[in-house]
């Protein structure tokens, strides 16, 4: 696997033998060293049954040290030029035959386009779409057993926070929808090219079902609205969603919640109890503007 594994000089001579300069717009940070690769690897805990699915391959560095561990790896890319020059840098030093890269856009991938279905999430995502790829992902590919994505590191600090962080957000709750979530560990800018002015974090989850019997689309429907006024009690926070305060009320009551909490305390468990509180109550069920990927 060490031989296997690109080092700077390697980046650098396959990017300007592609021609490819990396760019803002893609959030493109190439990852050049090994030992992060490894300990990536490591960390992700994959075994030998499962199917890694890795978004944003770029050059290949992560993808040559999933090979080794995976039953097979899908790496999606939306670069067609680093899509078209995966499966050749891949097949100079591993084998491609458990490869199968997919010129495509992460949050457009559906889980007809993935065979064999994947089971493990583990990727360098591009900065600035980090969170709706991955709620995107959990809400469409439901074979995900979990994962670990490296994100930057404000960025995992709100994945991973609970009630009460300050920065414990829409991210937060709705990756706790779907998964355990927890820190596993910093990465340094040093190891990617360019170097990126922000340090990066690992985070790594775990799936789980669904913590409440109550439709996705109104859980997060009232999540959005929580965080929309965040300073505001949930009272008057949910004033829209319920078409008034006083029916934001009955349905906090409802659900055991104090009208005069704020969004920031609850579990996304309580979020659900509001939303099943506004259904039984008859309101609540505009779910149109429910945006699953947002961040705040």
């Amino acid at each position: 696997m060490a031989d296997a594994l690109l080092g700077p000089a390697e980046i650098r001579e396959l990017a300007a033998r592609l021609g490819v300069t990396p760019t803002k717009k893609l959030g493109q940070n190439f990852v050049h060293d090994p030992n992060t690769v490894r300990r990536i690897v490591a960390a992700a805990g994959l075994t030998g049954d499962d199917v890694a699915l890795e978004v944003g391959p770029g050059l290949g560095s992560l993808t040559l040290g999933l090979l080794p561990v995976a039953a097979h790896v899908h790496a999606v890319e939306i670069d067609p030029v680093l899509a078209a020059a995966l499966p050749v840098t891949v097949g100079e030093r591993a084998d491609a035959a458990r490869l199968t890269v997919h010129p495509a856009d992460a949050l457009r991938i559906t889980a007809a386009e993935l065979d064999p279905a994947p089971t493990m999430l583990v990727a360098n995502l591009p900065y600035n779409v980090a969170v709706p790829v991955v709620l995107h992902l959990l809400a469409g590919l439901p074979t995900l057993r979990g994962g670990l994505v490296m994100v930057q590191k404000e960025v995992a600090d709100r994945l991973v926070a609970g009630p009460g962080s300050k920065v414990y957000g829409v991210p937060s709750v709705k990756l706790a929808w779907y998964a355990h979530a927890r820190p596993a560990g910093r990465v340094p800018p040093a190891v990617f090219w360019p170097v990126p002015n922000v340090d990066s974090g690992l985070v790594a989850f775990t799936g789980r079902e669904p913590p409440a019997d109550v439709d996705r689309r109104a859980v997060f429907a009232v999540v959005d609205a929580a965080f929309a006024q965040r300073r505001k009690t949930l009272r008057a926070a949910l004033n829209g969603w319920a078409g008034g305060a006083d029916n934001a009320e009955k349905a906090l009551v409802t659900a055991g919640i104090n009208p005069q909490a704020r969004g920031e305390s609850l579990t996304v468990e309580q979020f659900a109890a509001i939303a099943a509180a506004g259904i039984h109550h008859g309101y609540g069920g505009k779910l149109s503007g429910t945006r699953e990927e947002v961040d705040r």
